[in-house]
């Protein structure tokens, strides 16, 4: 439980989810780079390919990369609704939407968990 009755904790909080949901946005969009180059050398090389598109280490790393992405920030959203329930009202300004930043945190989750698919059913 928060004592210090002061809204600037329950910001403190939010900024860090956000911090969080940039850095799983770097990791997923630096995972989908790594991905795609091994298709666009493949491809310049005249590489033999499975389906169009190699399943080599690049491939699985980029996928990694992008999982680590969608599960970071949605464990920071965990944590984020965590630090919320400790919060006394007065802590939380009237009329603000609380739930903006997680369901926006949430939602950069889900777009990961599509590219991975996007990304299995294309290859």
């Amino acid at each position: 439980m928060s004592d210090l009755n002061d809204p600037r904790v329950f910001f403190a909080a939010e900024r860090t989810l956000l911090a969080w949901s940039r850095a799983s946005l770097a990791l997923m969009a630096f995972g989908f780079a790594i991905e795609r180059f091994a298709l666009f050398v493949a491809m310049l090389g005249n590489q033999k390919t499975l389906n169009g598109a190699p399943h080599g280490l690049s491939f699985w790393i980029g996928v990694a990369l992008i999982a680590l992405g969608s599960i970071s920030v949605t464990l920071a959203v965990v944590q984020y609704r965590r630090v919320l329930a400790t919060l006394k009202p007065v802590e939380i300004p009237d009329g603000y939407m609380s739930g903006l930043a997680s369901w926006a945190s949430l939602a950069v989750a889900a777009i990961g968990v599509a590219l991975i698919a996007h990304l299995f059913t294309s290859a």
